[in-house]
C-alpha cells in the first residue's frame, strides 16, 4: 500500500457511523478506521469497512488496534480491515509481536477461520495463501523508548510502515503540541531517517492545514489529512463565523 516513491494520502475515521467512512472514502485513498481511542467494536469496523468498500473509489479500509495483542488485530483481519496500526510499539521485539499475529503460519500464528475477509469461508484458501503478502502492518512511534529504538523496529521483517503519533510522541518527550519546535522535529527526523536507511514509508496525522503543510515539507512518505472529529467542529465553526460575519 505504501511506498517510499509514492505520496499516499488517507482519512482517519473515529466516529462509528459507517455513514461517515462511507461520505470520507471517495476522497482517500486509504481510510484508517480507529479502536484505540474510540468506541468502536470489531461489529461496528465490519460496518465501517463494509461501507469503505461500497463507497465510490478504491479506499483500503484500515484499522488500528486496541493495542498489541493478538486478539485485537486478529479480529480487525477477520472482519476485512486490509492492514492493521499497531500503537505504542516500543522495542523489536514488541514489533515482531504484531508481525506474529498479523500473519498465518508459518511467518505467524494468526489463527484461521471461514471470517468475512475469506467471503465466510468461501475463499479460505486462497485468502491464507495471499494474506501475509496482502496484509499492510503499520506500527506506531509515540514514545521516547519507540524513538529510541526506531532504528531497530524499521528492520523487523513484516513491518510495513512506520508511523509516527505526533501527540503521544510529542506528549512523551515533554514537548505536547510543540510540534513546530527543535524537539519534535529532531524526533521526527530520527524517525525518517530509520525509514529512508530501510526503505520503510514513514507517515503521520495532520489534524489542521498547517499540519498539513509542515509534514508534507519535512518529508514524510504518506499521510493522514485530517480527522472525522476535526473536519466537522472546523467546517461548523468556519460557517457558523461565516454567517455572523455576514450579519454584523
Amino acid at each position: 500500500m505504501f511506498s517510499t516513491d509514492t505520496f499516499t494520502v488517507g482519512a482517519w475515521v473515529s466516529l462509528a457511523d459507517p455513514a461517515v467512512a462511507e461520505m470520507v472514502a471517495p476522497d482517500a485513498e486509504f481510510v484508517m478506521l480507529d479502536t484505540e481511542h474510540a468506541p468502536n467494536s470489531t461489529a461496528t469496523i465490519a460496518n465501517q469497512i463494509r461501507a469503505i468498500e461500497a463507497a465510490d473509489g478504491e479506499a483500503v479500509p484500515f484499522a488500528r488496534a486496541l493495542d498489541n495483542d493478538t486478539g485485537a488485530i486478529k479480529r480487525l483481519l477477520d472482519v476485512g480491515a486490509q492492514g492493521v496500526m499497531v500503537p505504542m510499539v516500543e522495542s523489536a521485539t514488541e514489533a515482531r509481536e504484531a508481525v506474529e499475529a498479523a500473519r498465518y503460519p508459518p511467518d505467524g500464528s494468526r489463527g484461521v477461520a471461514g471470517t468475512r475477509a475469506s467471503a465466510y469461508g468461501r475463499d479460505l484458501g486462497e485468502y491464507v495463501a495471499t494474506a501475509n503478502d496482502e496484509i499492510t502492518l503499520i506500527v506506531q512511534i509515540e514514545t521516547r523508548a519507540g524513538l529510541d529504538s526506531v532504528d531497530e523496529i524499521a528492520v523487523v521483517d513484516g513491518v510495513d510502515a512506520l508511523f509516527v503519533g505526533p501527540a503521544d510522541l510529542s506528549a512523551n518527550l515533554g514537548v505536547f503540541g510543540r510540534f513546530e519546535g527543535d524537539v519534535f522535529r529532531e524526533a521526527v527526523e530520527t524517525v525518517l531517517a530509520a525509514g529512508d536507511a530501510t526503505e520503510t514509508p514513514v507517515g503521520t496525522l495532520a489534524t489542521s492545514p498547517d499540519g498539513v503543510d509542515r509534514y508534507c515539507e519535512w518529508g514524510f512518505d504518506y499521510l493522514i489529512a485530517g480527522t472525522d472529529a476535526g473536519h466537522i467542529q472546523r467546517g461548523v465553526r468556519a460557517m457558523g463565523e461565516r454567517a455572523r460575519e455576514n450579519t454584523e
